[in-house]
């Protein structure tokens, strides 16, 4: 299922956001957006989610206008996995995981045995079948996001919007986590995911989208589109980028730096 944005733009009140933004992510791909703090990634995901309408522009996915959509069929095509943040109740893992499955039923039904088996599947997807009984609240960070991607494949979307899906993570579990996005995406599934980190984008991300002032200032592959130039731009900084036998790495100057 791919996904196209086209000339979009928004604006909070007379404050522009973004400005003529255009690009596209296709199936089976990985689509990194990377830009500072305030440049309106977060923006750009509420327009796509269909909870800001834009100024102008349009999103189509598989050529179908996603703006005309009902909540419930953009739900069909599209599953957010938001940030780790602190659960308001102790649902358990299983629990957790159904929701992803509430647009296949009526408000105030409960969830068949259908449903149920699609969020065990979904937990074995992701590995985390032994938490089923957990609560949710008492998990890792690393968990929880686990739980929270099989929450969005129980939905049986094949775009997955991820934002920021590492940010509260240690080291080691933000490997973890973007190593079962990228086989997720080799298995079909279209992800767009938001990112501060410009390595993850490099070692992960089959195509780059770099927002900067509101614009597309880049669009396409990793190695091509991130410059030690645009990375000045971007933050201000001195990079430089070394080859490895796992590919580049991005390596700042720091100033007094060295042994």
């Amino acid at each position: 299922m791919s996904l196209s944005v086209e000339n979009l733009s928004f604006s909070y009140g007379q404050h522009a956001v973004l400005r003529d933004v255009t690009f596209a992510v296709e199936q089976g791909e990985l689509l990194s957006v990377l830009g500072p703090n305030g440049v309106g990634k977060t923006t750009l995901f509420r327009c796509v989610l269909g909870t800001l309408t834009p100024r102008s522009g349009q999103i189509t996915i598989d050529g179908l206008d996603l703006t005309a959509m009902p909540p419930r069929e953009r739900a069909r095509r599209i599953a957010y996995i938001p940030q780790i943040h602190p659960p308001t109740f102790g649902y358990t893992v299983l629990d957790t995981v159904l929701m992803g499955t509430s647009r296949q039923i009526n408000a105030f039904r409960q969830p068949k045995a259908a449903q149920v088996r699609q969020a065990e599947e979904a937990l074995e997807q992701v590995g985390a079948a032994h938490l089923r009984e957990r609560n949710f609240a008492h998990l890792s960070g690393g968990e929880q996001q686990l739980v929270l991607i099989a929450r969005a494949l129980a939905q049986q979307a094949q775009v997955l919007m991820m934002d920021e899906p590492t940010s509260a993570l240690d080291y080691g579990n933000q490997l973890r986590i973007l190593q079962m996005v990228k086989r997720l995406a080799a298995r079909g599934y279209t992800v767009i995911l938001s990112t501060h980190n410009p390595q993850h984008a490099l070692a992960f991300a089959d195509r780059l989208l770099v927002l900067h002032d509101g614009t597309a200032a880049a669009v396409g592959k990793p190695p091509q589109v991130l410059t030690p130039a645009l990375m000045e731009t971007l933050y201000g900084v001195t990079v430089d980028f070394l080859d490895t036998a796992s590919g580049p790495v991005l390596v700042p100057r720091v100033e007094g730096g060295g042994a």
